[in-house]
């Protein structure tokens, strides 16, 4: 899809690119695209909560706002963006908050980058993380992508989902952990222990929303703090930085600028 969308947003013709996408992942596709795509050009991901068949299906309105978004000359270098229910957001900062309800998509800490009201399009704020033309990743010459795992933290977890990860070729994994990035120390040793066989760890949170500070722990083990990245995202940003790097100082830095 990137490299599909990164060669028609070269043709003078097009001035925008919509993408459809079911809701339960659009927002990982719209980051790994943020982080991909090389032009300026409006890209703008869409879905709906409502099947068409339902009473006030919200497919119609959300696909008529996102090519207006798309068309806009105001939309431009503002990364990849994510419209539906009259909201604008970001890429990097929304994400799907309910299972059902068309407000699902939120950026409850950073804000929306902008809305769409009386039929205008609206921008409010700007993204502040590498993006698009400024990010260093690109996917012209590559046909998969590292193994990076996520694994959900809990109280009193173990460690034998962090061995079965490295077992089974992972090259990063994430840590969905409680609170700050924490997990139970039985836990923090088989991460520790994958460091060893190098992959990177990743600290994120299932909280979802805060930032993962970077603490003595991290240093320590060469652990990676994944700013405000939810775990899911910070899959994304790990399995490109792991194209370009093993090194866990590089990687870092990656998540302290997008």
């Amino acid at each position: 899809m990137a490299k599909r969308i990164n060669e028609l947003l070269k043709s003078k013709d097009v001035d925008g690119i919509v993408v459809t996408h079911g809701t339960d992942t659009l927002e990982e596709t719209a980051y790994f695209l943020n982080l991909v795509v090389k032009s300026n050009k409006p890209v703008v991901i869409v879905g709906s909560m409502r099947p068409a068949t339902a009473i006030s299906a919200d497919g119609p309105l959300n696909l008529y706002n996102a090519v207006k978004i798309a068309a806009s000359k105001d939309a431009k270098n503002k990364g990849v963006l994510i419209s539906l229910n009259d909201r604008i957001g970001s890429a990097r900062y929304i994400t799907k908050t309910n299972t059902t309800m068309t407000d699902t998509f939120q950026s409850e800490e950073q804000g929306y980058l902008g809305a769409i009201a009386g039929n205008k399009i609206l921008f409010y704020n700007e993204p502040t993380r590498k993006h698009t033309t400024s990010s260093v990743f690109d996917v012209s010459k590559l046909d998969k992508l590292p193994q990076v795992d996520i694994i959900y933290s809990y109280q009193n977890d173990s460690r034998y989902f962090y061995d079965a990860s490295v077992k089974a070729g992972a090259k990063g994994i994430i840590i969905a952990g409680e609170g700050n990035g924490l997990t139970s120390d039985t836990a923090f040793e088989g991460a520790k222990d994958a460091v060893k066989k190098g992959v990177i760890i990743t600290r994120s949170s299932r909280v979802g929303n805060g930032i993962v500070t970077r603490e003595k722990i991290d240093d320590e083990n060469n652990f990676v703090t994944a700013d405000s990245l939810n775990p899911q995202k910070a899959r994304i940003l790990t399995m490109l930085a792991l194209t370009k790097t093993d090194d866990p100082k590089e990687i870092q830095q990656f998540f302290n600028e997008y």
